[in-house]
């Protein structure tokens, strides 16, 4: 099946007049001759799936966001800190059209009361940054009375990505996942009403700070602009029945070339790996795909599952954000799967202790695999099991137990690596950087190679503290 431009324009959209000229600001338009429950019914007739990588209804989101709006401050967070590796699609969305993010995180806004749009970028994200403030001027000198909408840049950590920790860096803190969700604890409460700890329960339905916020995705944004521009029976013209619409997939890794399109969910990923991709680098076979860093790897026998959540939910692995990295019969799987382990242990804050600890000692445990040291190997699947079980104890986000589904299955994977490693058959391999995207240049991801000097405390000087990075900051 080929990809398609239904978001992901054929050219970038210059200007304003360009985007109407394209349609834009029909779906705004429409939005403001609807009631808000309205407007949400819609999205939830849409049947659009979150795209950030969880795939969570968004009509559900937003109508739970409106039940608790009636007397709290609400705000809408466009959620564009991507930082997932394997993933590039938001910013080619906010390179190729950034206006109709916005006019999606304003219908968002009508739908749930806000009176605020705030778009969350990395502070690197230098092109994006340009594209959005320009688009963000245009259209506040076409009138945004009711609405600010303003810009925050962050850290290039991997958890600004998170949404409590994203709404963290807008109030000027550090990227910490907080306990209390979004929809409970939102943006500008007075009092810094804030749960520390791990195991802390969360808030009762009616209790709370005094605020609310709908976070959603880049992409989830341009969809539902889409959406109220096209109407429901067309958005669901393509995709599956529980996943309709598209996915803009990244594809990286043992591939021919990289890069980034547009294809309707239920695509075989065979199509998506041949036509993005150019299939296998000659004389080798593809063995495998990682989503990110979050999901059990997706073996080349399972290469005809559709792209659709629930579809790759079923096979035992995930759609995550479609951003692919591919493996390939010359891949070190015993180096890949402690690549993923070190992003993770680095990137984990350490508010949870089981996280910062059970992580580092998984992704020290992989080190002496991938380095073939015999002489430290003594009972290393013993201790993976072990320290597999008990990472995400008590963690707050989903990023300890992508230790359990992303770094675990690429051990089990690496088994004939693995016992060759340890047992001295196969020397010691080069390390596997498994970090974001910075930019596809002719066809070749270029990862972040300063992610290597990136201690677990987050310093980058060569001098790790040993301390967790949320009592540091």
């Amino acid at each position: 099946m080929p990809s398609v431009n239904r978001i992901l324009r054929p050219r970038p959209v210059a200007s304003l007049d360009d985007f109407v000229a394209l349609g834009g600001g029909k779906g705004l338009q429409r939005a403001s001759d609807m009631e808000p429950l309205e407007i949400i019914a819609t999205i939830e007739a849409s049947g659009l799936r979150g795209r950030g990588g969880a795939g969570f209804p968004t009509g559900a989101k937003w109508r739970t966001v409106a039940e608790m709006s009636s007397d709290r401050r609400v705000s809408v967070v466009v959620n564009g800190a991507e930082g997932e590796p394997g993933t590039f699609k938001d910013r080619t969305l906010l390179d190729n059209d950034p206006f109709q993010v916005i006019e999606g995180a304003l219908i968002a806004a009508r739908a749930v009361g806000a009176t605020d749009v705030v778009i969350a970028i990395k502070e690197q994200f230098h092109d994006q940054h340009a594209r959005l403030r320009s688009a963000i001027a245009a259209f506040e000198s076409n009138g945004l009375d009711d609405v600010a909408l303003r810009i925050v840049t962050g850290p290039s950590s991997y958890l600004f990505g998170e949404e409590s920790a994203l709404l963290e860096v807008v109030e000027g803190r550090a990227p910490l996942p907080r306990v209390t969700p979004p929809y409970r604890r939102g943006l500008g409460d007075e009092d810094d009403i804030r749960n520390e700890a791990s195991e802390v329960p969360l808030a009762g339905d009616t209790t709370g700070a005094g605020s609310t916020a709908l976070v959603n995705n880049v992409e989830t944004m341009a969809n539902v602009a889409y959406i109220l521009t096209h109407g429901v029976d067309e958005f669901r013209s393509i995709g599956t029945e529980p996943t309709p619409g598209t996915a803009i997939c990244t594809i990286s890794g043992a591939t021919s070339h990289h890069g980034v399109a547009e294809y309707p969910m239920g695509t075989p990923f065979w199509d998506v790996l041949d036509e993005l991709g150019g299939g296998a680098v000659e004389d080798h076979t593809v063995i495998g795909v990682i989503s990110g860093t979050a999901n059990a790897v997706l073996t080349a026998d399972l290469f005809d599952t559709g792209l659709c959540f629930d579809a790759f939910d079923a096979v035992g692995s995930g759609l995550g954000s479609a951003g692919f990295i591919v493996l390939d019969d010359h891949t070190d799987l015993a180096a890949t799967a402690h690549g993923v382990a070190r992003f993770l242990a680095i990137e984990s804050c350490g508010q949870c202790q089981p996280c910062k600890d059970d992580g580092g000692a998984i992704a020290d445990r992989l080190d002496v695999v991938r380095k073939s040291e015999r002489s430290r190997a003594a009972d290393i699947d013993g201790d993976l099991e072990a320290l597999f079980s008990t990472v995400a104890d008590g963690a707050r986000c989903g990023l300890a137990s992508q230790h359990q589904t992303a770094v675990a299955s690429l051990y089990t994977l690496a088994f004939a690596a693995t016992d060759a490693h340890l047992a001295g058959d196969l020397d010691a391999a080069e390390l596997e950087l498994i970090a974001p995207i910075v930019d596809i240049v002719d066809g070749v991801a270029q990862v972040d190679a300063s992610h290597l000097d990136k201690q677990r405390d987050w310093s980058t000087d060569g001098d790790d503290s040993e301390a967790a990075p949320a009592d540091l900051l």
